[in-house]
């Protein structure tokens, strides 16, 4: 299958625990109509980099990570040719109260130059699957697609 990953030439860096780095090469599949690197582009990187970072702090035989917030300044475009280097790091980890946990995720994308083009922070979601079966809602199984056919590496 191929994923929205897949699409934009997405490829994993780094995951660990605390921190992950993806990349996105700026092509011209990325750009908006007016010859700038679409925000929404960005977004896929970075939400997928804090996704990532959940998952790796997730036991998947009995929870599942869900992104629920995102907040994202654009402060400048990267170049056609260049490079997206997603980065997400935790910042804190709280427990929610539904039994679940919240995650803090400070997230950063940044041109081949290390110059920052966006930055902000993701919330994600630990829910126990016991929790999710209670309110009635399906639990599918884990299918790693894309550039992750497999449960990430983790570089602990």
């Amino acid at each position: 299958m191929k994923t929205l990953l897949d699409t934009l030439d997405i490829s994993i860096v780094q995951i660990t625990p605390d921190h992950v780095e993806l990349t996105m090469p700026i092509s011209e599949k990325v750009l908006q109509e007016w010859g700038f690197l679409h925000g929404g582009a960005t977004l896929v990187v970075l939400e997928s980099a804090a996704s990532y970072g959940a998952a790796a702090r997730t036991d998947p035989e009995t929870e599942r990570p869900f992104g629920i917030n995102i907040d994202v300044t654009h402060r400048k475009s990267g170049n056609l040719g260049g490079v997206v280097r997603g980065v997400a790091d935790i910042e804190r980890e709280e427990p929610s109260r539904h039994g679940g946990r919240k995650q803090f995720w400070r997230i950063a994308a940044y041109d081949e130059e290390g110059a920052v083009l966006s930055e902000g922070t993701m919330l994600t979601m630990v829910a126990p699957i016991a929790r999710l079966v209670e309110k009635g809602l399906p639990v599918p199984p884990i299918v790693y697609t894309g550039p992750c056919q497999a449960r990430p590496t983790v570089n602990a």
